[in-house]
């Protein structure tokens, strides 16, 4: 076929993706809606794996075994092992996910993010160039960048590891069995011993000791008697 106008290439891009959709088919891909998925590189599947609608895979995407992709989610250049489900509009790019994990929805995994398995990253939640071993999770509204996060972690929502002082990248190393509360800052480099709980709403700066509750707040304070200010008519 010869492309000579947009209309044209429109028409041939979706003649691709139709052939492309039953190639997944016939090798044992459950779509939700064949005409409603893009594959722009090469997707290889393992058995029994479900895509719903609207995804999109971009450069070269390895899905294991009876892994399921939510609705609306991109994945590009990564591998996803067995087990993982994916719920919808995550996104994820020049990543390795580990067997059994759960991402989003919501979730956003950039280059350099390596997940072992059971791990879980829940909702609104973004890992950049970091490695999260065995059975660790961040549910909610973090970010993790530049770490290396051991095994049975759970971070809390709204945790942000302060990775960047305006000129230079640091790391941050959260040890096996490390609780942190919500709304903690990590500011890098800092390590957090195995077996430390850090306290919610706190700010580490410096290396925490093994099996220790750190935190650091400011005092809380009440002023009796004041008042709210109001609106002034005009």
């Amino acid at each position: 076929m010869g492309i000579n106008s947009k209309v044209q290439l429109a028409e041939l891009e979706r003649i691709w993706q139709e052939e492309q959709a039953l190639r997944l088919l016939t090798q044992g891909v459950t779509l939700a809606d064949p005409a409603r998925l893009d594959v722009r590189g090469k997707l290889v599947c393992g058995r029994d794996v479900e895509i719903d609608v609207g995804c999109i895979f971009e450069g070269e995407v390895h899905l294991g075994n009876r892994v399921r992709v939510g609705a609306y989610t991109v994945i590009k250049n990564a591998i996803v092992n067995a087990g993982t489900q994916i719920s919808p509009y995550s996104h994820i790019e020049s990543a390795e996910v580990g067997d059994n994990c759960s991402i989003g929805p919501y979730a956003r995994l950039r280059p350099g993010t390596k997940l072992h398995k059971d791990v879980h990253i829940g909702n609104f939640v973004e890992i950049k160039n970091s490695e999260i071993a065995n059975g660790s999770k961040a549910n909610h509204l973090s970010y993790i960048g530049d770490s290396t996060v051991g095994s049975r972690v759970n971070i809390g929502a709204g945790t942000i590891t302060c990775n960047y002082d305006g000129a230079n990248k640091h790391r941050t190393i959260i040890e096996d069995d490390v609780f942190i509360g919500s709304d903690t800052q990590l500011i890098a480099p800092v390590t957090v011993r195995r077996g430390s709980t850090i306290g919610a709403g706190s700010t580490i700066t410096r290396d925490t000791a093994e099996s220790a509750l750190t935190l650091s707040r400011a005092k809380q304070v009440t002023i009796a008697g004041w008042q709210r200010p109001t609106k002034q008519k005009k």
